[in-house]
């Protein structure tokens, strides 16, 4: 019997649209809650599932779930030993949990980043922003959804912070000191790219005064339109924030298709900056989560989430005939 898709999250609110998607189409699935969800290692999990699709969130921490992100590192590695299809395996998932790593990826690549120090004590934070420029903001390695990100203007702030204990280092007791940036015509670019390809870029307007940039959740034109709210979690509207639809330059596609590639993200988004001082295009965030902007064919021209049912399915169809031919 053909097996179903098995979709393993933490976030309640962000993937109601694919599963409105895959309801709609009385597409074979399951729900995998990752707080609430256990296996035992003498399992054949590919017994269970054409594939997984992991959607763990890495600001799971900010919800009290920060234990289900080390959790989830153990069930990838679980399924890819035994041979599962996973959509954003152990390697994304890894990149996706390091904003350091990130940066070495991109150095790797020869692509640029704003520059940044890796630190794991408050008591380094003053000495580490020697050749930077300021401002600066720390935040820590394990973010998602801008979590415990800090801007610092002044030498004196960001020392008088450290030692108060009022910077965030998250999960892992490491944190970035990094250049802050200040946006072109006040706007960053995310890339999203579906089985490791280009799918489509928003532009991302900002006010200078969050760096929650979920695309998810910001319900709002360019335009001044609100959104579809049922593509938005309950709490979604970010002030001054708006979105629209945007074609970024082919030598940006390729530096997406590039870095997803090395990261082993079938499915993410990647997020650059155009620094208004000199403008350099610069490289910051490297997402596997992938939450699709909200009323995608209002603003991009089309649904994300069919797209990436299409996948999915024609993924597991693969999965289930090469199972029913090895089993004649």
């Amino acid at each position: 019997m053909p097996k179903p898709i098995a979709i393993f999250y933490e976030q309640q609110h962000w993937f109601k649209p694919l599963f409105t998607e895959l309801d709609k189409r009385g597409t074979d699935y399951v729900k995998l809650d990752a707080t609430a969800h256990t296996y035992a290692i003498e399992e054949d999990p590919e017994r269970s599932y054409s594939l997984v699709v992991n959607r763990m969130s890495p600001s799971a921490w900010n919800r009290e779930h920060g234990d289900s992100i080390f959790y989830t590192l153990g069930f990838l590695d679980h399924l890819e030993r035994r041979g599962v299809r996973i959509i954003n395996g152990l390697k994304a998932f890894r990149t996706e949990l390091s904003k350091a790593a990130q940066l070495s990826l991109l150095d790797e690549l020869g692509l640029p980043y704003p520059k940044a120090r890796v630190i794991h004590r408050a008591s380094q934070a003053l000495a580490a922003t020697k050749g930077l420029r300021w401002p600066i903001v720390v935040k820590p390695n394990i973010g998602g959804s801008g979590a415990g990100v800090k801007r610092f203007d002044t030498p004196e702030s960001l020392q008088a912070a450290a030692e108060a204990n009022e910077l965030a280092f998250g999960l892992d007791s490491t944190a970035l000191v990094q250049e802050f940036i200040p946006a072109r015509d006040a706007h960053i670019v995310r890339c999203e790219v579906l089985k490791g390809k280009f799918l489509y870029a928003i532009k991302v307007h900002i006010t200078g005064e969050t760096f929650d940039l979920c695309p998810a959740d910001i319900c709002r034109t360019t335009g001044g339109v609100d959104l579809n709210r049922a593509a938005c979690p309950i709490d979604a509207p970010k002030t001054g924030i708006s979105v629209e639809g945007y074609h970024p330059p082919q030598e940006v596609i390729g530096d997406v298709e590039r870095i997803m590639q090395e990261a082993g993200i079938d499915l993410g988004g990647i997020e650059y900056i155009i620094d208004d001082r000199d403008g350099q295009r610069l490289y910051y965030d490297i997402n596997a989560l992938s939450n699709f902007v909200a009323d995608g064919p209002r603003v991009i021209g089309f649904d994300p989430f069919a797209k990436l049912v299409d996948w999915l399915e024609a993924e597991a169809a693969k999965v289930n005939e090469a199972e029913a031919v090895g089993a004649r």
